[in-house]
């Protein structure tokens, strides 16, 4: 991967993940957050909240210390992202599991990007 390449993935990733670390970290924590996603078992952790974690970890290092796995899975976040936004269900979705998944991922749909 080539650096305007993996430029342009840190771009998408910053567009798609709209949560500060902390904020995300904070939502992690919660109830919400570990009720959704897919598990291995039933008292495993979900693929989300994992992702919800190494994203925290990225968002907080130096992005010259970045290696190739965390630009693939930068791009593997930003098309979870946009496709699981593009499933977003009709009416108030404050306290849907759609979005708490979107959240675990770094997203809060309802939060306007700047």
């Amino acid at each position: 991967m080539g650096e305007n390449t993996q430029q342009a993935t840190r771009d998408a990733f910053r567009q798609a993940v709209n949560m500060a670390p902390g904020q995300l970290e904070r939502w992690l924590g919660s109830e919400g957050s570990k009720q959704v996603g897919q598990k291995k078992s039933r008292s495993a952790e979900s693929t989300g909240h994992a992702s919800g974690r190494r994203i925290v970890a990225l968002r907080r290092q130096p992005v010259k210390s970045y290696t190739a796995d965390d630009h693939k899975f930068m791009d593997k976040v930003v098309g979870y992202v946009k496709r699981h936004s593009a499933q977003r269900p009709d009416g108030d979705i404050t306290d849907t599991p759609w979005r708490a998944s979107l959240m675990n991922w770094g997203h809060d749909p309802k939060k306007v990007n700047r």
